[in-house]
């Protein structure tokens, strides 16, 4: 199921509304756009809150920042509006405590919260929150292979699977970004990583891989060997996976090394050519000039001059 037409990613925010009217306008806005929730805010302070919404095919997507309140998804909001899905957070900044049933849980950035939305729960932000959500209907939770019962929420801590999946998230709603996420792929990670099954689509080892390698960009041993070590599947394999994308692992690697050193050049944030080098994953500064002229039509020193001059 790829991306196709998709509707352009909603914002709201609480921010130039009274202070009065914030709470009302927010709990109005998540009972329509995601999920129904109670909300009040922590120290005396108006919520200031933003929301980026994103709805696809089966999954709605957002990405969420507010300052400290805490919201609750109470029994008596369930029985008035039912969700009939599963709701999935991903911390990215702060702590964030969550109730429930079987006790409360703090999650650490990195962490992913899966649980049933129409079980009750409270969720609080001590510190402000940064995250995102997915939510996705129960019948696709099933058809996922996921656990029938959520009465007790996963946590699940951060590996490259979560940590590829929160990209692609956070890609859909990038501010000024066009939506271009193949929900199919998207909807395989979060089987995998709910699970722990091994992901079968070649869609989502390519993803999975070209997370890890911007993980390990600036570590020169860094070969096709050692991707598929990390992301679990056979080389030969991961061969295919890239070239069925048109390119390579070498290729690939040397185009991503290669943009963060123009990166680091055209902003001056290096002192030398070969800091650019260094912290670009290239073992050889030589080697590297050579292939940024090859690759961009004129010398890294050339460029870095251009940005002292700039600044």
């Amino acid at each position: 199921m790829t991306s196709g037409m998709m509707n352009a990613p909603v914002r709201f925010s609480t921010a130039g509304l009274p202070e009065t009217d914030r709470i009302a306008r927010w709990e109005e806005h998540n009972a329509k756009a995601l999920i129904g929730l109670r909300c009040r805010s922590l120290h005396d302070t108006a919520l200031d809150a933003t929301e980026i919404n994103l709805q696809l095919p089966t999954a709605h997507l957002a990405r969420v920042v507010g300052s400290p309140h805490v919201v609750e998804r109470a029994k008596s909001e369930i029985r008035r509006v039912s969700s009939d899905a599963v709701a999935c957070y991903l911390t990215l900044a702060g702590e964030a405590f969550f109730y429930h049933d079987d006790g409360v849980r703090l999650l650490h950035p990195g962490q992913l919260l899966v649980c049933d939305a129409d079980q009750p729960f409270m969720r609080g932000f001590s510190h402000g929150l940064e995250e995102l959500a997915v939510k996705i209907p129960h019948t696709v939770w099933r058809d996922l292979g996921g656990p029938r019962s959520l009465s007790q929420p996963l946590i699940i801590d951060g590996a490259v699977l979560t940590r590829t999946f929160a990209d692609l998230v956070a890609g859909a709603l990038r501010p000024g970004a066009t939506p271009d996420v193949d929900e199919e792929v998207l909807l395989e990670l979060l089987a995998s990583v709910a699970t722990g099954r091994a992901p079968s689509l070649s869609a989502v080892h390519l993803s999975v891989a070209k997370t890890y390698i911007e993980e390990h960009l600036t570590d020169t041993g860094l070969s096709a060997a050692r991707v598929a070590r990390g992301v679990g599947i056979s080389e030969r394999h991961l061969s295919r996976v890239f070239a069925s994308g048109g390119t390579s692992v070498p290729r690939h690697l040397l185009h991503r090394r290669l943009e963060r050193a123009h990166a680091l050049l055209s902003t001056g944030e290096v002192a030398a050519v070969a800091e650019a080098a260094a912290r670009s994953g290239f073992a050889s500064a030589a080697h590297f000039s050579h292939r940024f002229k090859e690759r961009y039509g004129l010398r890294a020193t050339d460029l870095l001059r251009e940005a002292r001059a700039r600044a």
